[in-house]
């Protein structure tokens, strides 16, 4: 959207002040539960609206170089990742920040892990969007994508029930490679990865298609209305991906939030935690028992949607639409179902696992995105069988 078509569709003011009255509102309740929820929630409205304003989809990215050779998306992502890993590095090899410790996000390399990164690959394209495109879609109005989340809600929630089979499988634990090689040595290896995984996708034909920058110059009415190009995204996101660690203590996260909200339901509906290995540990059963903005990830989903509804306003873009067919409603619940499961699997999505993973040096990182990756090959040749759209 050029500065003149931003000018031509009126900021939905109406609309902003109800978002900024809902957003003041939990703000000020969030000071309730400590001093650091009301900042997650700031850095949660902050991803919400890059997220929008530059439409920074991974699975519209993966789309598009797999069908078009357009590696755009994913060119951006690589630097957001650099810029992540340069942050995160002095953070974690500190191991503590503001007098309170930091960890990285490091989980195990499993069978179980690859497969759950697979089928979430496929639920990316089937469902149309990741965890966090999830969010900022539903943020922006689309009603489809509201029902995606509940489903993928209920697949995370499914998955926690079945964890004690899918851990049994063989694995071979956390592997974090700044504390095997060195912190910089890691840092090295990762970034020559990612030259490497650049250049052979170029060798393949890929090439950056869209402009990664502002085409017509820095713009504040662009800044405040957008769209963004996509390296201002990246940045943003690695920026505020690294202020959640300082906060949080540990790196941005999204799909425990949809795990948690979906076993509130299930007590609130008469279940018995008790009867499940994952929900009797100590961990979970104190989220089950607090409110749900006690806990970090929900404030920082909720903080999500709230910046893209008012990213939305101010793009004057904000519709909520519904009108789709049956076998895209049909794609819809099985894409949410198969990027909860996966996720819980997985140990998170392509936030929690692939962005904080390799931005934490680990291992499951990479491993995360490689199963994701053949998981959205499949996908997209799933997509016309579904007669869902290509754009």
């Amino acid at each position: 959207m050029s500065d003149s078509n931003c000018k031509a569709v009126p900021i939905q003011w109406r609309s902003l002040t109800a978002i900024a009255a809902l957003g003041g509102g939990l703000l000020v309740s969030l000071f309730d539960f400590g001093a650091s929820k009301p900042w997650l929630f700031l850095i949660g409205i902050g991803l919400g609206l890059a997220l929008y304003h530059t439409a920074f989809g991974f699975t519209g990215a993966y789309r598009r170089a797999i069908l078009e050779g357009d590696i755009s998306g994913v060119t951006a992502q690589m630097v957001m990742l650099v810029a992540a890993m340069l942050l995160f590095a002095p953070v974690l090899a500190a191991g503590e920040v503001f007098g309170h410790g930091v960890t990285g996000a490091v989980a195990p390399v499993s069978l179980s892990m690859a497969f759950g990164a697979l089928i979430f690959g496929i639920g990316m394209q089937t469902g149309g969007a990741c965890a966090s495109g999830t969010l900022f879609t539903v943020g922006g109005g689309n009603l489809r994508m509201g029902l995606v989340l509940v489903f993928f809600c209920v697949g995370a929630f499914w998955a926690s029930l079945d964890m004690p089979w899918w851990t049994g499988l063989p694995g071979i634990g956390a592997v974090s490679l700044a504390k095997t090689l060195g912190t910089w040595q890691a840092l090295a290896l990762q970034i020559a990865a990612l030259v490497l995984i650049y250049a052979a996708l170029h060798w393949l034909g890929g090439r950056n298609r869209r402009s990664l920058w502002w085409q017509q110059g820095f713009s504040w009415v662009r800044l405040l209305r957008g769209p963004w190009p996509l390296l201002i995204g990246a940045g943003t996101l690695a920026l505020l991906n690294w202020l959640t660690l300082l906060v949080a203590g540990h790196p941005w996260s999204i799909t425990w939030g949809f795990t948690l909200w979906a076993g509130k339901a299930a007590v609130a509906l008469g279940w018995d935690p008790a009867t499940s290995p994952f929900w009797s540990g100590s961990f979970a059963q104190r989220a089950l028992a607090r409110p749900l903005l006690a806990d970090t990830t929900s404030v920082m989903n909720i903080g999500i949607v709230i910046g893209a509804l008012a990213a939305a306003a101010l793009a004057g873009t904000l519709r909520f639409t519904a009108r789709v067919s049956p076998l895209s409603l049909v794609a819809a619940v099985a894409g949410g179902l198969l990027l909860g499961y996966g996720a819980r699997l997985a140990y998170g999505c392509n936030i929690g696992a692939f962005f904080s993973g390799v931005a934490s040096t680990s291992l499951h990182g990479w491993v995360w995105i490689v199963a994701a990756v053949i998981g959205n090959l499949i996908g997209v040749r799933l997509r016309p069988l579904l007669r869902l759209a290509d754009t």
